[in-house]
């Protein structure tokens, strides 16, 4: 394409424009010949610095900020490269990656997902409804990015601008008629979905997390806001959980701000919600309600195999955003149906056990509250029912919080997991580049009651765990979900929660047939 095409009304600093551009990045690493280089400042670093290395690997042009001490020098010393200031790289990173791309958003329909969690089984299943409705469906997530039934690895739950608008190019050429996309506070603070038309935008709820990036929680508020407020198309739909003290705020905001905007809310509690369950049924292998929609007499019957009242609150979000796009309401019930499972999300660990083991990504306390609370309701469930098995159980929760992240969060973590919890193991997490002895002890901090233990170990964690575990039990083991790796002073090591649950599991097991065996064996020998 051509560059005073992508650029568009930005004005040169020197250099021609109608030179032809092969690529767009960010990263200096990437350049090719014939690309053009936007110099974005990072968290850490910024790419001004990194402005001559672009142009020796091939840079055709280069974007940089106005007032920025760019040397004057460096323009004179390389007369061939075009140079284009701008007032902000990010806000030009993302405009210039939409034009490039041939403004992906347009031509599909964009749904975005924000709020502190829920976001990624969200995404699962709205695609799961709008693919029983024969669309083909890309998927722009924490755990992958899909466009169809291809899958690619995430490095990002939302990926910079370039990357973004280049995914979108792919999923636009591949004939995904929808696109779902997790909507990170960071990548709406850093720009990164700017220049993308939504057509649905979703709030899940918002706890305390990343207040070491956004400094407050009304910081953390207004990046979720953005979405809403400046990139929800004018004709489009904001689905809202108004159980969320922040979701209400968010809907008169909308309705005050943006009244163009069609609101659907939805609520367990709130009767003047556009969506509302009754009847609602837990069990250990899935939940159904009856679904109720204002002026809808008819309603719906839901069945789900995700668990708990968090479950509920996604499938609601996923409804809700079904009927914005007019989904017809007897393909819904199917499609949340046929979600099995999310990994990392309260995910079952089925290895024949007697106890019930999870493996969750709940790394913020709102996300541990509901898992514990949801572990706490099923057994109430379930000694309802009269299970012998369930009667008396215990719940044994496993975690520990990130390093280098969000310190405000780990006594709070601490108290309620041992609150709510009948016994605790507090252990490594991703401690990062941090000690993580202090982390534990920011933990401890928030603890008032005895019923805890330390272990370093994750995995040594996991399998006590296991061992104290008997019959009716749940272990939850929570924070890391479905990630692959543990990451210790900088360093990734392979490590897979589900995966050392089901040793820990196996070797158990092993062990008890043994003991049995040994005890069978002494009995024959007294006879």
């Amino acid at each position: 394409m051509i560059l005073g095409k992508i650029i568009a009304d930005y004005n040169a600093l020197a250099g021609d424009l109608q030179k032809e551009i092969a690529g767009i990045t960010y990263d200096s690493r990437a350049v090719k010949d014939g690309f053009l280089f936007v110099a974005v400042k990072g968290e850490k670093v910024d790419g001004h610095s990194f402005i001559e290395n672009a142009i020796t690997k091939g840079a055709a042009a280069v974007i940089c900020e106005k007032g920025h001490p760019v040397s004057q020098l460096l323009v004179d010393k390389y007369p061939s490269v075009s140079w284009i200031r701008v007032r902000d790289c990010r806000d030009a990173l993302a405009a210039f990656s939409s034009a490039f791309y041939g403004r992906p958003s347009e031509k599909t329909v964009i749904i975005g997902i924000t709020g502190t969690n829920g976001k990624t089984s969200v995404s699962y299943l709205i695609k799961s409804v709008l693919e029983k409705w024969n669309r083909r469906v890309g998927l722009i997530g924490t755990i992958r990015y899909m466009i169809g039934d291809e899958c690619f690895d995430a490095p990002h739950t939302t990926p910079e601008a370039s990357d973004f608008q280049d995914l979108l190019g792919q999923m636009v050429e591949q004939d995904c008629g929808y696109v779902v996309t997790e909507v990170s506070s960071h990548a709406l603070a850093q720009k990164r979905t700017d220049h993308t038309r939504f057509r649905v935008a979703i709030f899940t709820n918002l706890t305390g997390d990343h207040l070491d990036y956004h400094g407050t929680m009304e910081g953390y508020f207004e990046s979720k806001v953005r979405l809403f407020a400046e990139l929800l198309d004018e004709s489009g739909t904001a689905v809202i959980n108004i159980d969320d003290s922040y979701g209400k705020r968010l809907s008169a905001m909308l309705a005050a701000q943006r009244p163009s905007v069609r609101q659907i809310t939805y609520s367990l509690s709130d009767r003047a919600a556009h969506v509302t369950t009754e009847d609602i049924r837990l069990t250990f292998r899935g939940t159904h309600f009856s679904l109720k929609m204002k002026g809808n007499v008819r309603g719906m019957e839901i069945s789900t195999p995700l668990v708990g009242e968090t479950g509920i609150y996604n499938v609601l979000s996923a409804i809700c955003t079904a009927l914005a796009v007019d989904v017809p309401a007897d393909i819904i019930p199917d499609g949340i149906a046929a979600v099995e499972m999310v990994k990392g999300r309260f995910e079952r660990v089925d290895c024949g056990q007697p106890f019930l083991a999870v493996v969750d990504y709940a790394h913020t306390h709102d996300a541990l509250e509901r898992l514990i609370g949801t572990a706490r309701h099923l057994l109430e469930a379930s000694a309802r029912s009269g299970k012998k098995a369930a009667q008396g159980g215990k719940i044994i929760t496993v975690f520990g919080c990130g390093g280098n992240r969000d310190k405000t969060k780990r006594p709070v973590m601490g108290r309620i997991a041992t609150e709510l919890s009948d016994f605790v193991i507090i252990t490594n997490d991703n401690p990062r580049n941090e000690d993580s002895t202090s982390i534990i002890r920011d933990i401890e901090a928030g603890i008032e009651k005895d019923d805890y233990i330390i272990i370093q170990d994750r995995q040594i964690a996991i399998k006590m765990a296991v061992l104290l575990a008997s019959p009716g039990d749940i272990v939850l083991v929570a924070g890391k979900g479905h990630e692959d790796y543990q990451e210790i002073q900088g360093q990734r090591h392979p490590f897979s929660d589900s995966r050392m649950l089901e040793e820990a599991i196996a070797a158990c097991s092993l062990v008890t047939e043994r003991v049995r065996a040994r005890k069978v064996m002494f009995r024959s020998s007294q006879c």
